[in-house]
């Protein structure tokens, strides 16, 4: 997310290296290579040249009066302030006021709108309780329909559709009418997109929310697209007056010009942001934490809360007690990868954490490398699974014939996951595990194989 932006940030600051204290011309040139970063992520010249005299000004009031702080720390605390100036300040919720809420879904055809729309709904879900609707009012795409209706069946929320009707108005108003007779809460509207801004596209997203007056109206740019998205947003607020903007496609080679623009531009929030093809794969968007990761600082809180909506506390204590009698089996591994792969793409998740980010970006980390380790311990019996203490080479060639492995691969699987097991036994003995908050699958051991892949591990010898 933001890699290239991340990295040319980075080089800029590094310019301070060495230095022991600001300076005007050691600022300055700190300054040139931050605007050139910016405007390499495509964020407009006029926004790259305002946002550089703010953090010059800032590092030289603050350069005398923080003579103990290193010049290369104190710029990066004056960027990281002005980038979450820039973003927003602060996150702004999405607004359920309404009897039932309708939430309008707007934006170009491709931006990801549809996709949003189930997401949008299994947050709602989740996350407020909520009962939603899907109503289908793109008339013009069969293909819309179709996506919405699978997504629906997806989630388990109902989809209003009606495919006779060629009148979006008409349909949006049917919509709520059905939501208000079933009871449902909260109705929202994934509406026709275009290639481009028209004319008669602009008329009739605009019918429709005069027709149906929305709590929420939500616009949804595809992050990719940088600066032609902040202007494609600046055109259709003119018309209909969002309420927040949504950024996808995070995960895909994002410059961050639509990030850092798009509230400064527009002046309306961004209250959603999206990696990922998963229904979970949606975040509320904090401008400070998105600071951090530009940064390269990690975001831990999002990585806690992640780890968090997928935590069941009675399977934690169950895990805990086995763990406290050095008990823990392949069962459980199995239950602890599925949770780590909920959460969503592990490589996105580990450059949440501080320090990981730099030193993960070139590699390759494959999700499908888990399925290696699920076919291993699939290919055990049951009994095998539950009591890994009975493994012989025998059953080991046997394990390795069923799923297909070479048996320096079970042999290294199965040393690291005893490894594991050990040390998650030495910190339960310790208190270092206290409540069951650690996952196993994260805590060592049998992570180490699914990232290496086909790989093999040579050890270094150690000169003391």
């Amino acid at each position: 997310m933001f890699q290239s932006l991340s990295d040319r940030l980075d080089g800029a600051i590094k310019t301070l290296k060495g230095e022991n204290k600001l300076t005007e011309l050691n600022i300055a040139e700190s300054i040139k290579e931050i605007r050139r970063a910016l405007v390499a992520a495509d964020v407009n010249y006029a926004i790259a040249k305002e946002f550089t005299e703010k953090v010059r000004e800032q590092a030289l009031g603050q350069a005398n009066q923080l003579k103990n702080v290193k010049p290369g720390e104190l710029m990066v605390k004056i960027v990281m302030d002005e980038l979450v100036n820039l973003m927003g300040g602060e996150s702004v919720d999405i607004n359920l006021s309404g009897k039932p809420n309708v939430i309008l879904i707007a934006g170009l055809q491709g931006s990801g709108k549809t996709t949003f729309t189930g997401k949008l709904a299994h947050y709602l879900q989740k996350n407020k309780k909520k009962q939603p609707l899907l109503v289908a009012c793109d008339v013009y795409r069969p293909a819309a329909i179709n996506q919405l209706s699978v997504l629906g069946e997806k989630l388990k929320v109902p989809v209003f559709k009606d495919l006779e009707n060629k009148n979006p108005v008409d349909i949006a108003l049917k919509g709520i009418a059905h939501a208000k007779l079933h009871n449902l809460d909260t109705v929202i509207i994934d509406t026709a997109g275009r290639l481009a801004v028209d004319e008669e596209m602009m008329k009739e997203i605009s019918n429709i929310k005069e027709a149906i007056s929305p709590n929420e109206t939500l616009f949804v740019v595809d992050s990719m697209t940088g600066q032609d998205a902040v202007n494609t947003a600046k055109t259709f607020n003119e018309v209909i007056d969002f309420d927040g903007v949504v950024l996808t496609k995070l995960d895909g080679d994002t410059r961050g010009g639509a990030a850092l623009s798009i509230k400064y531009t527009v002046g309306k929030p961004i209250k959603f942001v999206s990696a990922g093809e998963k229904m979970q794969d949606l975040d509320i968007f904090y401008p400070e934490r998105m600071a951090q990761r530009i940064l390269g600082m990690g975001d831990i809180v999002s990585f806690v809360e992640k780890a968090q909506a997928e935590f069941d506390e009675k399977e934690a204590e169950r895990l805990e007690k086995k763990i406290r009698k050095n008990k823990f089996d392949f069962e459980d591994f199995l239950a602890q990868m599925n949770q780590i792969r909920k959460m969503g793409d592990i490589k996105s998740l580990l450059s949440m954490i501080p320090g990981l980010g730099k030193q993960i970006k070139d590699l390759d980390i494959d999700n499908s490398a888990f399925v290696k380790l699920e076919s291993i311990i699939f290919s055990m019996t049951p009994e095998e699974r539950r009591n890994p203490d009975l493994m012989s080479p025998s059953r080991k060639k046997r394990i390795a014939k069923g799923c297909g492995r070479d048996i320096t691969e079970i042999n290294m699987f199965l040393k690291q996951f005893e490894q594991m097991r050990k040390m998650m036994y030495q910190m339960s003995k310790s208190g270092m595990m206290g409540g069951g908050g650690m996952n196993p699958a994260m805590a060592g051991g049998g992570a180490p194989v699914a990232q290496r892949g086909d790989n093999k591990v040579k050890k270094k010898k150690r000169r003391f």
